[in-house]
Parts: C-alpha cells; sequence; structure tokens
C-alpha cells in the first residue's frame, strides 16, 4: 500500500507517518526543505521536494498511491502573514484534491476542522452542524472556506474523499495554544483568562490513528469528528493542578471583560515576545466553545481516545524536559506584568460595566 503525505513534517503529520511506516505502507511525504526532508527520512518516509502550491512538483510522487493524506495547512493565531492563509488553506487543499482525483486515487483523506463550526454557544455538535460565520480567526475562516467550497463540492462530482475534523490536539511536540497554556501553566501562571472558553482535547497519537482508520473503514463522503472530552480552560487548569500537585492560579479573569482589551493585545503580544495564546486572535476568541462530539468515528471507525490524565501527564513530561530549550524560557517579568496589566484593566472594565448597568 502506498500512502502520499501532505503536512508530514507538522504535528500531527509526523505521528501520521510513523505510524504508517509501523504498519507496513510504503510512505512518500510532500517536504519544502532539506531539515523536514531528513526529519521524514528518519522516520522511514520517501520525500519528495515540493509545495502544494506547485502542482507539477507532487504530480510524480502521488502518482500510484492507494491513498493521500493532505493534511498541509496554514495555523496561527496572530501572525503577520495572516494574508497566507487563504493562499494555502484553500488554494492548496484544491490543487492537492484536484490532483488526486485526476490520476485516480482511490482514497483521499482531507483533514479539516472542528474550528470550522466556529463557536457553538456551549452546544455539543456533531458532522451535521454547520454554520456561514461570522469567523474568530483567518484559520477558521480559510478551513471552512477549504471544507465547504472545495472538499465537499469535489465530493458531490464523485471524488473519493472522506474527511477529518479534529477538534483540539495535545501532546509531546504540540506548538498549538494549548501547549503554550499547558506550558504557562508550568511556569507559574498567575491568572487565567477566559476560565469559561472551552475546548476538546485528544492526543495527537489518537488523531494519528483515526486518519489511518478513515481511510482504511471511513466512507467516501462522510465526515468524521476526532475530538476528546470538551472541557473549560478553568477546570482543566484545576486538573493540570491535581495533576502536577500544584496550586492553580486563583484569578480567574472573565471573558467578557477581557475580549474589549483584544486591540490592546494585538500590540503587546508582539511587543513583548508573548505567546500567540495572549495574541489579538486568542484574546477575541476568549469565552467561546468549540465542541464537538466524536460518537460518529467512535461508532464507525471504531475509534478511539486514552484516558486524558495518561496523555496529559506525558505532555507535562515533555514540557518539563524541554524547558529553557529553543528560546522556550521561564515567563519573563515583563510578560507577567503585561499579564497584570491586562488582568487590572479587565476588573476595571467590569466595575465599569456594572456602574453603567444601575445608572
Amino acid at each position: 500500500m502506498k500512502a502520499f503525505v501532505t503536512g508530514g513534517t507538522g504535528f500531527i503529520g509526523r505521528h501520521l507517518i510513523a505510524k504508517l511506516v509501523a504498519r507496513g505502507y510504503e510512505v512518500v511525504a510532500l517536504v519544502r526543505s532539506e531539515a523536514g526532508a531528513v526529519l521524514l527520512t528518519d522516520l522511514g518516509a520517501q520525500v519528495v521536494r515540493g509545495d502544494i502550491l506547485d502542482v507539477a512538483s507532487m504530480r510524480a510522487g502521488m502518482e500510484g498511491s492507494d491513498v493521500v493524506f493532505h493534511l498541509a495547512a496554514w495555523y496561527k493565531l496572530g501572525g503577520n502573514d495572516w494574508m497566507d492563509a487563504e493562499a494555502i488553506n484553500v488554494g492548496g487543499t484544491r490543487k492537492v484534491l484536484r490532483l488526486a482525483v485526476e490520476l485516480g486515487i482511490p482514497k483521499i483523506v482531507y483533514t479539516s476542522t472542528v474550528a470550522v463550526f466556529g463557536d457553538t454557544h456551549g452546544r455539543l455538535v456533531d458532522e451535521s452542524y454547520r454554520q456561514n460565520g461570522p469567523f474568530l480567526t483567518e484559520y477558521d475562516r480559510t478551513k471552512w472556506l477549504a471544507h465547504y467550497k472545495v472538499a465537499l463540492p469535489l465530493i458531490e462530482k464523485g471524488a473519493p474523499i472522506v474527511i477529518v475534523m479534529p477538534g483540539g490536539v495535545y501532546g509531546p511536540g504540540d506548538t498549538s495554544v494549548i501547549a503554550e497554556t499547558m506550558r504557562l501553566f508550568y511556569q507559574g501562571l498567575p491568572a487565567v483568562p477566559g476560565a469559561d472558553t472551552v475546548f476538546t482535547y485528544a492526543h495527537v497519537d489518537d488523531v494519528a490513528e483515526g486518519h489511518i482508520l478513515a481511510a482504511e473503514k471511513g466512507e467516501t463522503g462522510e465526515s468524521y469528528i476526532l475530538a476528546g472530552p470538551a472541557i473549560p480552560l478553568g477546570e482543566m487548569v484545576d486538573f493540570w493542578g491535581y495533576l502536577l500537585e500544584r496550586k492553580p492560579p486563583l484569578l480567574r479573569i472573565p471573558s467578557r471583560m477581557v475580549r474589549p482589551f483584544a486591540p490592546l493585545m494585538g500590540g503587546l503580544q508582539p511587543a513583548l515576545g508573548l505567546p500567540s495564546a495572549f495574541s489579538r486572535e486568542a484574546t477575541a476568541s476568549l469565552g467561546v466553545t468549540y465542541m464537538a462530539r466524536s460518537d460518529k468515528a467512535r461508532a464507525q471507525l471504531g475509534w478511539t481516545t486514552r484516558p486524558l490524565q495518561t496523555g496529559m501527564l506525558e505532555t507535562f513530561a515533555w514540557i518539563a524536559e524541554t524547558e529553557g530549550r529553543g528560546g522556550k524560557t521561564a515567563v519573563s517579568r515583563e510578560q507577567k506584568v503585561a499579564l497584570a496589566a491586562l488582568g487590572v484593566a479587565a476588573v476595571l472594565f467590569g466595575w465599569w460595566l456594572s456602574q453603567q448597568q444601575q445608572d
């Protein structure tokens, strides 16, 4: 069995390739850099130098594949290269999927995201749910376009595409806002902005396994949510405190008091070197619920997830091991001051708002 993979150097992609190789697949992975080529070669994949925006660079490597996994995407919060999002997430997806159809690939697995549902406003939704905006981030918007304006129209024309929709993904090696928040907690985060924000949590190995199950058991034209339990950030921080035997931050700043300061954070975050968890987009998204249920994947694919405690302890062990490496340092004095200032501003805003409502 030959599998062609885009996005193999990404968080999920690396785990997917390792699993495919272990299963005996012949894996051909698209890479853009020498470092990426070395990484994926070490995992046992053959590599093809190219880019999802360059159809010719993918053709030879993809030809003759039994399955194509398209994971490559632009994913950032608060990045200054947001204009690349649509070109990569929409245009790149169109090029990869159309080429796979042209070459007659019998199975195509496209990695979408539960972020296309946006804020579900407390509802735990399934694959039938749809909303058309407004969008919380450029990532959400462009992945929505790729899902509904590229992948689904191709499916309607007969393309053998199966869509997988991961929720929040965590684990060793993660660089997302989940890992940033976990690292900040480990470093002694003094306050929790937006404790009512809800994400789902699934370990990266389990999500990678879900991709393979979708390829082997998924029905063409179907979408499968790969999401773990939905947990408010405040409860998750308390859980982390329990796991690490630490007292969690006592200060919980309500989302409604923080969101008005999103433009301010848009300037402070890059100036002070704050993590993307404090970017304008992330701040504006506090209090939302990215909630979706994976009943369909569990019933039809046999997908399972490991206990949250097991996965979180493994991730914190990686965080402890990597502290101080690669620019990952303890929360600086400037960062703590910025967070404290945000907290004070939020409290003052809340007081002013309550006064206005009384008048």
